[in-house]
This record gives C-alpha cells, structure tokens and sequence, in this order.
C-alpha cells in the first residue's frame, strides 16, 4: 500500500490543488519559495529550500505554515521522522485548521508504525475537509496495517469518489481486494490504475492476482511490463522468471532470473530458483553453486537444502 504526501500548493502525486492554499505574494517568484513549494523537488532541495524561507523571517500565518509542512514533507521523504514531526507539529501550531499539515503528520506516525495516530490525523484532516481524497487514502492505509480490512475499503472507495483519477487510491484498494480474495474487483482496480498511472507496482500486484488465480499467461505479461518499464527494477525479472519455470520454459526462466540477480543479488529466491531452472537444463554444478549462495544468504532455506542435498553438493 502506498500513502501520498501533500505539498503546500498540490496534492504530491495526485495533481489536486488544496482547497485553502496559501495566498500569492508578492515574492512567489522568490527561488527559494519557488523550490520549497515545487511539486517536482528533490527532498534534500526542499529541506533546504524551505530552510532558507523559515529562516527569512519574511514569511507569516498560512505561508510559514505552508514552509514548515513542506519542509517537515522533505524530511519525511528523507525518512529524519522527528524532525519532520516537530516541523509539522509548527505547521498545525501555525495553522490549526491545515488539512494537508494533518495529513503529512500522519503519514509520519504511519511511518513510525503509531497507527493510532495516524488515523487520529487523517481523522482530524478529513473533518477540516471531508472530501480530502488524500486523507482517505492514507487512513485506508492505516487500517489495513491494523487489519480492518473492511475500513479499508469503506475509506479508499471514499477517496476514489472524491477524487475519480487519484490512481493509488485504486492500486491501495485492488491491494484490499486482493487480500478479501476478490480476484476480479482486484483486477478491475489494477486497470484503473494502469490507465490512469501506469507504474511498475501496478504491474505486479495485477500480476500477483493473475498469477494466484492460475491466469499464467497473463501474469507473465504483466511482469513483462514491469521489466520494460523499468528494465533495473529486479521484481519484474524475477515474477516473471518463476511464471516461466511453471510453465516449463526453463531457458526463458533461467534468462530472467539472471537479470533479476544482476539488479538485486541479495534476493535468496532469486538463487534458489535460478538453481532449480539449471538443475533443469541439466546444469548440475552450476545449480550447485545457486544453492550454496541462497544459503549462504538464508541458512535455514530448506528448499535449497533438499535440492543440495539430492545434488551431493556438487562442486
């Protein structure tokens, strides 16, 4: 599941404009604030940025709000998760009915695994402004990682239904579909989002679905897309490396997990079953050597043990 953080003057991901953003200045084409408020900033450019702003000492009200809670977002994306929430905490202090700032902070306790407050935020964001799809999204997050999956749903299908293109809340709630075991809403839900966002983790939760209801060829173009999208992301190879050895294509399998070991060789499953597609071709030594490494990463796999084991531990 994905949960979105929200910038001063829009939604970040989601291409939304607030509904009380700060008011324009005269100094808006400042750099500064420019890069502080931008949508595309790198998160150390932003931290610095908005430092620069808070530190003027020119800013007030709404639009030193509006600093602290980007720069708190900055922080977040750093993942230096106190010092994003004493940032956010200013912001509220500023400006108490910020609805993004009350988002961006739970976002920070979703990170800190304090679920609890999380939801108390989203709660208090979604009162300020109750068709915050953002909000929604992000709380339907929290309560599947409390595992009411039910909520879950209830808040991702409210995030859809204010904002109908926020394509994550329609990954988020085809990832609740899939684990209620509703393959086809699940698969609906994946579309969407494709259509809207095509993205490399929509691929592969539609994949995963495909794949658990035994739709093999379609799982394995789904995975395809993943790798070419994003030819370095090792998830892509290595899904559709396994489709590929269920199928019985050994060669095609063995070529995918070699690309997936090329961009994550800390993948233990990777090795294991890179072993299997050799052990298939008849490369025994070369199986070997597979399965000592995915031992090496995972002494207790007891796959690659059994397999050694048959093997002799071939050298």
């Amino acid at each position: 599941m994905r949960i979105l953080a929200c910038l001063t003057a829009v939604l970040l991901g989601a291409a939304l404009t607030l509904p009380d953003p700060p008011q324009a200045a005269a100094d808006d084409d400042d750099p500064s604030w420019q890069t502080c408020v931008g949508l595309t900033t790198a998160p150390g450019d932003r931290v610095a940025a908005c430092t620069t702003v808070i530190d003027g000492k020119t800013e007030t009200g709404k639009r030193l709000a509006g600093a602290y809670c980007n720069r708190g977002h900055g922080l977040t994306e750093k993942r230096e998760l106190d010092a994003a929430l004493a940032d956010l905490n200013e912001a509220i202090k500023l400006d108490p009915a910020y609805a993004c700032a009350y988002t961006n902070r739970g976002r920070v306790y979703a990170f800190k695994r304090d679920l609890d407050h999380a939801i108390a935020d989203y709660d208090e964001a979604i009162r300020i402004d109750p068709a915050f799809a953002l909000a929604y999204n992000n709380r339907g997050d929290a309560w599947l990682n409390k595992g009411d999956l039910d909520r879950a749903l209830a808040d991702l299908s409210l995030a859809i239904k204010f904002n109908p293109q926020l394509a994550t809340a329609y990954g988020n709630r085809g990832f609740v579909y899939h684990r209620k075991r509703d393959a086809a809403h699940a698969i609906a839900d994946f579309t969407t989002e494709i259509k809207l966002e095509p993205n490399v983790l929509a691929y592969i939760n539609r994949g995963n679905v495909y794949r658990d209801t035994e739709q093999l060829d379609r799982a394995a173009a789904d995975y395809g897309e993943a790798a070419r999208i994003a030819p370095t992301d090792a998830r892509g190879w290595r899904n559709r490396g396994m489709i590929r050895l269920f199928q019985g294509d050994n060669k095609g399998g063995l070529a995918d997990y070699d690309k997936a070991l090329q961009y994550d060789p800390a993948d233990v499953y990777s090795w294991n079953n890179r072993g299997q597609a050799k052990l298939r071709l008849g490369d025994k030594k070369g199986a070997a050597a597979d399965f000592r490494k995915a031992l090496e990463l995972q002494p207790d796999l007891q796959s690659a043990k059994g397999a050694l084991a048959r093997l002799g531990g071939a050298r």
